[in-house]
């Protein structure tokens, strides 16, 4: 640090011996940048988890139909499913994006927010906000691979 009195100034420097890195903190607007629709969540989605391959979650089957709103079929037990299933993301009527900005909190950042606030800044209730948080949460616990994928993702 260099102090410089100029009269009756006092100009501060600092010089920037280290470089200090902080975590790249991402706005909901940055998810919504790189994922604007629905679609495109799905479809990010399905490539990390099946790598281009549909997969049935119930038997593993490879077998499948494509059939409408993002849904496979499978042609062996005869069940309907979405990439979601079997993730903190199942059965959800949130927007993806937002579950993704919520795993970018939880796994990204030390900040500590509360469940009013962070339900206001996603535009869902702080019950919802709480049950969300709580299944990211526990799939970390669980280690599932798909969470920490969605965060690396993130933030390349």
């Amino acid at each position: 640090m260099y102090v410089i009195v100029n009269g009756s100034k006092v100009v501060i420097f600092y010089l920037n011996l280290f470089s200090i890195s902080l975590p790249l903190i991402m706005t909901i607007e940055d998810i919504y940048k790189k994922f604007p629709n629905e679609d495109s969540c799905i479809r990010f989605l399905e490539k990390l988890k099946w790598n281009g391959e549909p997969e049935c979650p119930y038997c593993l089957s490879n077998s499948q139909t494509p059939i409408k709103d993002n849904r496979y079929h499978c042609n062996t037990c005869n069940i309907s499913y979405r990439v979601t299933v079997n993730t903190a993301m199942h059965k959800t009527k949130v927007d993806l994006q937002k579950w993704f900005y919520l795993i970018h909190l939880i796994l990204g950042t030390n900040m500590s927010i509360s469940l009013r606030n962070l339900g206001n800044e996603l535009g869902v209730t702080k019950d919802t906000a709480l049950r969300m948080s709580n299944k990211i949460k526990e799939s970390v616990v669980k280690q599932d691979v798909l969470i920490q994928k969605i965060y690396n993702y993130e933030r390349e």
